[in-house]
């Protein structure tokens, strides 16, 4: 007996249909696979908690220390350099004298305008008599009178170039800088000398605009300079600028510091800390919790997942939100229908009302209680609401 015979190209078909059936049914399986919740979708953050602590109000800021005063000594006259009264680091007071040049020149000068204003004033002397007399005009004894007077002038520039080959300090300090050596021929004006006044030294900083009503004068300052490692040194807000410049948003605070052991000096690199305000018991948290945004403050606040979760809904021991069914069609089925994973933890966006700044701690003045959570390390990545997974360890 013959077998029956099959067409192969029923057979394709078949293969064909048995393929694609396949396929659907491992795409339903697929899609109820990808509707079931992960739960792996949390972000991890580290949060600290809202503590209460002594808080000090601080400004903290870097400058350059600089001299209260600074003067170059020029040459006032030319000449040849004889003699160096002081070196460099010497301290000097006003009108010490600092160096001499060759005055022979300014000298004979002086002697011979001296000579000149001696004849005058005998022949004014004499002048003056003839005129008593009505012997001479007063034409001819007004002309001897102001030769007189011209040449007591000469004889005093005289005696003021002859002072120049005197070279003296015009303001008290040390000398930061010589410039000269003895032999050289000095030209009129020529820089000699560099004085610098470190009583007191300066430190001027450039304070954004939002400090301006927290600052005021004769507030302390504490400067640290990397030179004297672990040596602090104190100082107060000399004066403060009345103008905000508009291209940065800063006012300039002028700190001064007097430093008896001279271990500060011009130049240096400074760190200051200015305290304007002090708190017992201040409800503080770190910096990085903090968020400022168009001129507002939020912090985001570690909350239970079910704490915001959505009303009228009923949660297994699980954690699953159930909401019952309502269609008649689902008779018999089972009466509750799982939507989601109720995430543990939940970031939550809270504005505050931001107090006294150290650059460690910002206290808040409202909007958090003690012990509140705050998210300090990967906030950037949190929105309002968002699930987190606040890693262990963290306070």
């Amino acid at each position: 007996m013959r077998s029956p015979s099959i067409s192969p190209g029923r057979t394709g078909v078949r293969v064909v249909a048995v393929v694609a059936l396949l396929l659907i049914l491992s795409g339903c399986e697929n899609k109820k696979n990808d509707e079931k919740p992960t739960g792996n979708d949390a972000i991890p953050v580290e949060a600290v908690k809202a503590e209460r602590r002594p808080m000090t109000a601080n400004y903290r800021g870097t400058a350059t220390l600089e001299p209260e005063a600074e003067a170059d000594v020029v040459a006032k006259t030319s000449g040849v350099l004889l003699k160096l009264f002081v070196e460099e680091g010497d301290k000097v007071k006003a009108g010490q004298s600092l160096a001499r040049l060759d005055s022979e020149n300014a000298r004979l000068n002086l002697a011979k305008s001296a000579a000149t204003l001696g004849k005058l004033e005998s022949d004014y002397r004499r002048s003056s008599e003839m005129f008593s007399r009505k012997l001479l005009s007063v034409e001819q004894n007004d002309k001897i009178r102001f030769d007189l007077e011209t040449q007591r002038a000469v004889n005093d520039l005289a005696k003021l170039e002859l002072s120049y080959s005197t070279v003296v300090a015009p303001i008290s300090g040390v000398i930061s800088r010589r410039m000269i050596k003895e032999g050289n021929f000095v030209q009129l004006n020529e820089i000699l000398f560099r004085i610098d006044n470190f009583d007191p030294l300066l430190a001027v900083l450039n304070v954004p605009e939002r400090e301006l009503h927290t600052l005021s004068a004769e507030q302390p300052v504490t400067l640290q300079v990397d030179a004297l490692p672990g040596a602090a040194f104190k100082g107060v807000i000399q004066r403060i600028s009345p103008v905000v410049e508009a291209g940065t948003g800063t006012f300039r605070v002028t700190c001064e510091f007097r430093d008896d052991s001279n271990r500060l000096k011009s130049g240096m690199f400074a760190r200051l800390e200015i305290t304007y305000g002090e708190r017992a018991d201040a409800l503080t948290v770190p910096q990085p919790a903090l968020i400022e945004e168009d001129g507002e403050a939020a912090v985001f606040v570690v909350v239970p997942g079910s704490s915001v979760a959505p009303p009228l809904a009923e949660i297994d021991a699980g954690g699953t939100i159930k909401t019952p069914k309502a269609d008649e069609e689902t008779k018999g089925e089972s009466d509750e229908k799982p939507i989601k994973k109720i995430p543990e933890w939940v970031a939550q966006r809270r504005s505050v009302k931001v107090g006294f700044r150290n650059g460690d701690y910002v206290e808040i003045i409202d909007g958090l209680n003690e012990g509140d959570r705050v998210v300090t390390v990967g906030r950037s990545a949190v929105r309002d609401g968002t699930a987190i997974h606040v890693l262990e360890g963290v306070q």
